[in-house]
């Protein structure tokens, strides 16, 4: 899934030329649900940067401890949890990578998938809002994760689903039509998507440190061998 993110600062106003960023970006280094993460979603026809907290949480959820951070995009549209949100409401989560954890013999190996050239991601998600008052109100949001593709695949089974930057008004135009939606939701290219092995720091979210995400091993990725096949 998708327990825990690496955001660094990134640069925006390149990925999404005309954003409006009205408010600092959040970033951490190893930031995990039931917080606050900066979203992009479409406000009066323009790209604006806010915040969420992560953990879906529609008005009618009693318990927070059961809001979802992560919504597999095969169950969207059958689960009422997620399907109006789906047709309405979709955001992007900028970050650098997404920590997932192998399983081996004696203790999980912790890795950070990340773009091959440690570039931005822009992560599919979805949003809701909840009235405190007449007045306030809180919005909370969740990744939407597919399978990973074959190169990941023995470190997780699934992963957000990245939007390019060119797709993302189509992703979060109210009017684009399900079955494009859909369509943007695929596991991400093979070449696209890299992992490398961070230390085990980063398995207790107390730890902030920027070498949470640093590399102590090389990076899995395709070869030009795999590429070309």
């Amino acid at each position: 899934m998708a327990g825990r993110l690496y955001i660094p600062p990134l640069d925006l106003d390149r990925l999404l030329p005309g954003l409006a960023v009205d408010e600092t970006p959040i970033t951490g280094a190893n930031l995990a649900p039931r917080r606050a993460l900066s979203l992009i979603r479409l406000e009066a026809g323009r790209l604006r940067l806010a915040r969420a907290f992560w953990g879906l949480t529609p008005p009618w959820l009693k318990v927070l401890d059961h809001a979802p951070h992560c919504a597999r995009a095969e169950s969207l549209e059958s689960r009422a949890m997620f399907r109006e949100a789906f047709a309405a409401r979709r955001c992007l989560v900028p970050a650098g990578g997404v920590y997932v954890w192998k399983a081996q013999p004696r203790a999980k190996q912790p890795f950070l998938v990340t773009r091959t050239d440690r570039g931005p991601l822009l992560l599919a998600g979805l949003w809701c809002r909840f009235h405190t008052s007449l007045t306030e109100h809180a919005d909370s949001l969740a990744l939407i994760t597919v399978p990973t593709n074959d190169l990941l695949a023995p470190l997780t089974d699934r992963l957000p689903a990245v939007i390019a930057a060119d797709d993302a008004g189509r992703w979060l135009a109210p009017d684009t039509p399900a079955e494009e939606r859909r369509a943007l939701l695929t596991p991400a290219p093979g070449e696209l998507l890299g992992a490398f092995p961070v230390s085990r720091r980063v398995n207790d979210p107390g730890n902030q440190d920027a070498a949470c995400a640093h590399p102590i091993g090389p990076m899995l990725r395709l070869t030009s061998e795999q590429e070309r096949r």
